[in-house]
């Protein structure tokens, strides 16, 4: 019998139709390792927030494995190539609500040391703000209600 799928990527598909359905900013928090292909100007700690909404993306896939699309960081249209498994959560912008994913094991360990580089190809020069994080307040000063993340094993 063959290995029982993950249950992982079917929820990030089921909570990212959700943030759209609701007119919400559907965002993913990502732990970056060498396989990750993201501008790595903006990762910090190891981690990066991306706007996966309609708006923000082009051809994005949520396949079973991969998650895949094109985005603009600051103003630079770039591909963007996350494993699953290192999706840390899925989030709506505007209230916080979503959830939150452990970081497979398997996926820490084959992290290379280095992490390279990806090259950016300018197309425009529109600037896009830093999003904000899961269980932050947002904007500065802002007062809207934190969100309830629950972790999945």
């Amino acid at each position: 019998m063959p290995p029982e799928t993950s249950t992982k990527p079917y929820l990030l598909r089921a909570l990212y139709e959700w943030c759209t359905d609701n007119g919400y900013t559907p965002y993913l928090a990502v732990h970056v390792d060498a396989k990750t292909r993201v501008p790595r100007e903006f990762v910090k700690d190891g981690e990066i927030v991306l706007n996966i909404s309609f708006d923000a993306t082009s051809g994005l896939q949520m396949g079973n494995d991969w998650i895949e699309f094109s985005a603009r960081f600051g103003g630079i249209s770039q591909k963007v190539e996350v494993q699953v498994p290192n999706v840390l959560a899925i989030y709506a912008r505007e209230n916080g609500q979503g959830m939150a994913f452990p970081v497979d094991k398997q996926a820490q360990a084959d992290a290379g040391p280095e992490l390279e580089s990806v090259p950016s190809s300018p197309e425009s020069d529109e600037d896009d703000p830093e999003p904000p994080r899961p269980g932050g307040n947002g904007a500065a000063g802002s007062n809207a209600p934190r969100g309830h993340l629950k972790v999945v094993k």
